[in-house]
């Protein structure tokens, strides 16, 4: 097949997910868009929005499209580093009546992991999931254990209930790849979730993709050719947020304590081809980086102290940018 036929395959794919998506997920359609990416992308979300906008059943939704294995881990202030990575234990061999060490994994072991409420436990236990999340393993009693692909950590927080809580560490939030908001539903969505969940209906999830053809979709996705200019543009972008570069705006002194890394530069051109992708084209545009930049940089930079007290938001500060960096001229 031509990386055509492949990429109106895929088109076809996201189609019939966001379909099966909408059996059991009313509305939230930019919300389930960013999920996919993030499937498809390889990567790895961060959703925030207050209780009851079903994050969690979003995610075990997301799970069951792709027959991938799931689990969820309640994150609490008591939870500790081996209830998420596991621990070696002594067992007893029964054929030599030895006593042997072994280890017994624990959930970060899946493909799909919900991290529900990361911000109710201790940075030592948050951070069990940084080298996971970046290598694709994890180290346990002085051994390396690779995890299978895919794996995805899709964390949930509060935006409004911070007391008892630890924010997630700088270099643990630029791991994800998007930082994904949910919004209240629309009037007309609240009136059909409230009738579908207190009715005898019921929606059963089927699986309309399953994880090689993941995996080879996520291979196809990475071999997109990316222009030059619209790599620079997405570049320039992640640039402009930082206060030490020359030739910033001046707003940006002002109103960003620190900017994005490199990593927020490739995030927005991993994204902008999957959203491309996505909707089968080939072509990747400076308008799929725009359509990204929020949710990938929000996380990523740092308002200033003066922006905190005016209560301008970093959503703000990417739009205003979002104004402000021209693009590169096409050769």
């Amino acid at each position: 097949m031509t990386i055509e036929q492949n990429l109106a395959a895929l088109r076809d794919l996201h189609n019939k997910m966001l379909a099966e998506f909408a059996k059991t997920i009313v509305g939230q359609t930019e919300v389930l868009e960013e999920l996919l990416i993030t499937l498809f992308a390889g990567g790895h979300n961060l959703l925030e929005g207050v209780p009851g906008l079903a994050k969690t059943l979003m995610i075990s939704t997301l799970s069951k499209l792709v027959a991938l294995r799931f689990k969820r881990i309640q994150f609490t202030p008591d939870l500790m580093p081996s209830d998420i990575v596991g621990t070696n234990v002594i067992e007893e061999d029964h054929t030599t009546g030895k006593r042997v060490m072994v280890f017994v994994a624990g959930p970060i072991f899946t493909n799909v992991l919900l991290a529900d409420e990361i911000n109710r436990t201790p940075p030592k236990t948050q951070a069990a999931l940084l080298q996971a999340m970046q290598e694709k393993e994890v180290t346990a009693g002085g051994k390396t254990y690779r995890l299978d692909p895919p794996f995805f950590v899709l964390a949930t927080q509060n935006p409004i209930d911070q007391e008892g809580t630890y924010p997630l560490p700088e270099a643990q939030k630029d791991r994800f790849l998007l930082n994904t908001f949910i919004r209240y539903p629309k009037l007309s969505d609240e009136e059909q979730i409230v009738e579908r969940t207190t009715s005898n209906i019921v929606t059963d999830t089927k699986a309309v993709c399953d994880r090689d053809t993941l995996l080879k979709c996520q291979e196809l996705i990475r071999s997109i050719p990316v222009s030059k200019h619209v790599t620079g543009y997405a570049v320039d972008l992640v640039r402009a947020t930082r206060p030490d570069e020359p030739g910033v705006p001046a707003f940006i002194k002002e109103q960003v304590g620190w900017g994005a890394g490199p990593r927020a530069s490739q995030a927005l051109i991993q994204c902008a081809k999957c959203y491309a992708a996505l909707h089968g084209r080939i072509n990747v545009s400076c308008d799929d980086v725009r359509h990204l930049a929020l949710p990938v940089l929000r996380h990523r930079i740092q308002a200033s102290f003066a922006a905190e007290a005016e209560g301008i938001t970093t959503d703000a500060i990417v739009r205003r940018l979002l104004e402000t960096v021209k693009e590169r001229i096409a050769n």
